[in-house]
């Protein structure tokens, strides 16, 4: 996102999370015991935390799908693969005009039903698209008053885009939810309806005629039923430790690349991933790079604004493309979900696991940020012996100057709150603790801990 207070192309969205019922936030790491079991004080400690974050990661999570040529395949990432196709179907890509014929499989969930009845629902999925494949992945959830969403589109998603264009799917709703983006939303959360339950799907695709497929090892939803808030309660400042993450600055590529939403300024989602998958040793080859002008500096943060542009959103911004961007490099995962309070992210940063945060905020809101911004992503790498956030924030002139401590209590406000006055003195939509989180496919014990605390496994 740019430095200045812009119209967010999430505006929409704050008549549909304008009138959840009011409340406040409770700490996910109070509520969560870390390495609690899935059964009924899961669910306590779900609705507690206002989140139901649901992930489908093991064989027998896989085998536990119904599959219409599909197949759920072992090993040490388990996952879901094309078996023997369910038939071809041809697809019209909306932004080359290109029509071309797919063989597809589909593997769809049980129900899940929601600890939390949903206001919103966010997907993420981790998945492994080689050349002339890539996959969609659908959601179709059931109403508190017993009826039934359509199949929602959540994306239509590759690696590459040699392909398809990776794009979300507007212009989807059916009356009484509706899509943006990346988030399927009740309309009107005033009269109380809400998403209780949902299924998701995946529909696999390759070329006809190969073996290559695609595979899934992650695929997840977040729901959530946040109350509305221009403030929360204040947390009590834990331990002070500080990650080495890597530093990248989003505005020294302003100009570069417009065709992804207007060069570096808007990069802060790609640039804040890039700075903390490299925190977990992922690199890119110089084949991988060989793209880039090469007079740009750090042209890995030209490769993930290419790699996380949503073509029908027209930006880097799409939360779940993101996540499935930082699992394209070997040995991790990546999940949109959200935390409640400063607490959860410290009890990841003290399990070495850092977090890419979204907020929303004036200049005034937040000292020595200098800027103000209707939709901004930086990461969280630690937290100073007072308890003041330590950022990565992109939105700085240089990779030198990266490295930001933010007052604890304006921070915590910014980012946890879901109602805010922009700068016209209107009221929009806050993000409600939106995070990324990028991890290791295999966590150690202190790590696995840590991610179940804030209600991710």
């Amino acid at each position: 996102m740019s430095r200045a207070e812009q119209p967010s192309r999430r505006t929409v969205l704050a008549a549909a999370v304008a009138a959840a019922v009011a409340g406040s936030a409770v700490s996910a790491t109070a509520e969560a015991a870390p390495g609690a079991g899935t059964g009924t004080a899961d669910l306590d400690r779900a609705a507690a935390r206002q989140v139901d974050y649901r992930a489908w990661t093991t064989y027998a999570d896989w085998r536990g799908g119904s599959v219409r040529g599909a197949r759920p395949v072992a090993g040490v990432r388990p996952g879901v693969v094309i078996g023997a196709p369910a038939g071809t179907t041809d697809y019209t890509d909306p932004h080359t005009g290109r029509t071309a014929a797919w063989e597809y499989a589909t593997w769809t969930s049980p129900v899940h039903r929601l600890a939390v009845p949903a206001t919103e629902v966010i997907g993420s999925w981790n998945a492994h698209t080689p050349n002339g494949t890539w996959l969609q992945v659908e959601l179709k959830g059931t109403y508190s008053d017993g009826t039934d969403t359509p199949w929602y589109v959540l994306g239509r998603w590759a690696a590459g885009d040699q392909d398809i264009r990776r794009t979300s799917v507007d212009g989807q709703g059916d009356g009484k939810s509706s899509v943006w983006t990346d988030t399927l939303a009740v309309d009107d959360a005033a009269t109380g309806l809400r998403l209780v339950s949902y299924r998701l799907r995946l529909t696999l695709y390759r070329r006809p005629g190969v073996r290559t497929t695609p595979t899934v090892w992650r695929l997840g939803a977040m729901g959530s039923d946040v109350p509305d808030r221009f403030t929360v309660p204040a947390s009590t400042p834990g331990p002070a430790r500080e990650l080495r993450v890597p530093r990248y600055s989003q505005e020294i590529h302003k100009g570069q690349y417009p065709e992804y939403d207007n060069g570096g300024e808007a990069w802060c989602s790609p640039t804040s991933s890039q700075m903390v998958i490299e925190y977990w040793g992922g690199r890119l080859s110089e084949e991988q790079l060989a793209w880039v002008d090469p007079s740009y500096a750090d042209p890995q943060v030209c490769h993930a604004a290419r790699h996380t542009y949503d073509h029908q959103y027209a930006g880097c911004g799409n939360w779940p493309f993101n996540a499935a961007y930082a699992a394209t490099f070997e040995g991790l995962q990546g999940v949109v979900t959200r935390l409640g309070s400063l607490t959860d992210l410290e009890t990841l940063i003290a399990a070495g696991i850092p977090a890419i945060t979204s907020q929303s905020f004036l200049e005034k809101e937040l000292t020595g940020a200098g800027y103000g911004t209707s939709g901004h992503l930086m990461a969280v790498v630690g937290f100073t012996a007072a308890g003041d956030v330590i950022a990565n924030d992109p939105a700085s002139d240089d990779n030198e100057s990266v490295r930001r401590v933010y007052k604890r209590r304006e921070w915590e406000n910014i980012w946890l709150r879901t109602k805010r006055y922009n700068a016209s003195g209107k009221v929009v939509s806050g993000t409600g603790g939106v995070c990324y989180l990028y991890f290791p496919a295999h966590p150690s014990p202190g790590q696995r801990q840590a991610l179940a605390a804030v209600g991710v496994r």
